[in-house]
């Protein structure tokens, strides 16, 4: 989709944006000398916080919070100054430098972890309608940080995987006419969208788990694409092609020429996205008591 000029959307429209960032700017403290009481500003925070997430290699920081490299050169050095992390070259290539917390910047990041917890309850405590709120702000989130969506492949069981296919079960029980129970339906196991026989694709927008897709192998002549789901704040955005796309990619790797796939006209997004993928309509291929809708899709031939 080609970007707008400003000129092209209602002024109205941009006069709301821009209430929205002075609104987010003030309520959080973003220009605060101090933020959070701590006696350092936001920049330094987030790089803190960004370590003790895990992300410890300069350049992958830079990244994560697109900082140009004197500005992060600067802040390194200001938390270095203070005792609360360790610069030091990466064991694999020495060519990369990597940063770690001190105890004392381990004790710094739980006490930004704390305060940054009970800012959100003060916010969400003070609004009539916290789930409308907390739905409009992962709206927000998913949109602003759409480039940055990660795309992981995980055991259908980690906890992520269990967690969006929760999401998803909750969905299907409200949006199906008959409810839905998920020991009624073909769950494969686990076992079955694991390589060398399929593939569990996880998205993460910052951490937070926001869609999945399974690959499930059978024995059949063909595997199974299953449970695609993605959460309503991130729709729109093209994840669902995207997880689509990967998982063709895994078939084809693994030698799988043939897709078959079922739904629910229930979900006509989802029928819409299959057709508009190249995939055909057949014949009912399974006994499972909740779609109605079955397609398969041909990848040429197997290792082509």
């Amino acid at each position: 989709m080609t970007p707008k000029s400003a000129a092209e959307i209602p002024a109205d429209h941009i006069a709301r944006i821009r209430r929205f960032h002075r609104a987010v700017t003030t309520e959080v403290g973003l220009l605060d000398a101090s933020f959070l009481g701590r006696g350092r500003p936001l920049g330094p925070a987030r790089v803190l916080n960004a370590i003790g997430q895990g992300i410890r290699e300069i350049s992958e920081i830079r990244a994560y919070l697109r900082l140009d490299s004197g500005l992060m050169s600067r802040l390194l050095r200001g938390l270095e100054t203070e005792g609360l992390i360790v610069l030091d070259a990466d064991p694999g290539d020495s060519r990369k430098r990597r940063a770690r917390l001190t105890d004392s910047g381990a004790a710094e990041v739980a006490i930004y972890e704390a305060l940054s917890d009970q800012q959100a309850t003060t916010i969400l405590a003070a609004h009539p309608r916290p789930d409308a709120l907390l739905a409009a702000m992962d709206l927000v989130a998913s949109a602003l940080g759409r480039t940055r969506i990660a795309l992981d492949e995980v055991p259908p069981d980690a906890p992520e995987a269990q967690l969006a296919l929760h999401a998803y079960y909750t969905e299907l029980g409200h949006r199906l006419k008959q409810g839905f129970d998920v020991n009624l339906s073909c769950d494969p196991e686990a076992g079955a969208m694991t390589a060398p026989r399929g593939a569990f694709l996880v998205a993460r927008s910052d951490g937070m788990v926001i869609g999945c897709a399974g690959l499930k192998g059978t024995d059949k002549g063909y595997a199974e694409i299953k449970r695609v789901w993605v959460a309503p704040s991130a729709r729109g955005l093209g994840l669902a092609r995207q997880m689509m796309a990967g998982l063709e990619a895994r078939a084809a790797a693994l030698g799988i020429s043939c897709l078959r796939l079922d739904t629910n006209s229930a979900l006509p997004e989802a029928v819409a996205l299959y057709r508009a993928l190249g995939w055909a309509e057949i014949p009912r291929f399974n006994d499972d008591p909740y779609p109605d809708l079955f397609f398969e899709k041909n990848l040429g031939a197997a290792g082509a």
